[in-house]
């Protein structure tokens, strides 16, 4: 199995370029914000609770949002592989993916981390906010998710470093330019497998 974590921070472009990689590798997409968001049209418990933090630009609970993907794991036992959007976001989450995955026998293949400029980040995050109406997209909320992310989200970076599955992408420029730099990665993840 091929098993892709996207990562970087709010607004670097992870669900624009996971759906070319789902298109090319056929992975099966991992979102947890839309799981979060299924759960909050629908009024669940869980929905309701995850919408008041996201509106604070906070983070759901690791055991919340581990149990989701769980769930969402077992729910594709036939998957040729997974591509991890949004997740795992804590040390503690990363740990929590591997074991999961450890006990089916596949491991994470690589994180692919695409690296952007704060301005940039916000000016994406203000863009995307006025074309889709998104709420959770205002300059204070965008300012708290980024600092979340500096604060919590990036040291999991340095857990699949440690293990030599980390990999930076410069995420600027068109959409195709920073597919072929991620293409290109995942290609070489492939073959060294």
């Amino acid at each position: 199995m091929l098993n892709i974590v996207i990562f970087g921070p709010p607004g670097a472009g992870k669900g624009t370029q996971s759906k070319l990689i789902i298109d090319r590798y056929n992975l099966t997409h991992l979102s947890t914000g839309d799981i979060l968001r299924a759960e909050m049209a629908n009024k669940t418990p869980l929905g309701i609770e995850a919408k008041n933090l996201i509106e604070k630009g906070e983070l759901v609970p690791d055991d919340i949002v581990i149990g989701m993907v769980r769930n969402k794991i077992d729910s594709e036992a036939g998957s040729e592989g997974f591509i991890f959007d949004g997740f795992p976001r804590t040390i503690e989450q990363a740990e929590a993916l591997d074991d999961i995955l450890g006990e089916r026998n596949t491991p994470i293949s690589a994180m692919i981390s695409l690296e952007v400029e704060e301005q940039e980040l916000i000016d994406r995050l203000l863009k995307r906010a006025e074309l889709e109406g998104r709420k959770d997209d205002n300059i204070e909320v965008i300012q708290n998710r980024i600092k979340v992310y500096n604060e919590v989200t990036s040291s999991v970076a340095g857990y699949y470093a440690k293990t030599g599955r980390h990999r930076s992408v410069d995420g600027t420029g068109t959409i195709e330019e920073i597919f072929g730099r991620i293409s290109s990665i995942i290609d070489e993840v492939k073959k060294s497998s």
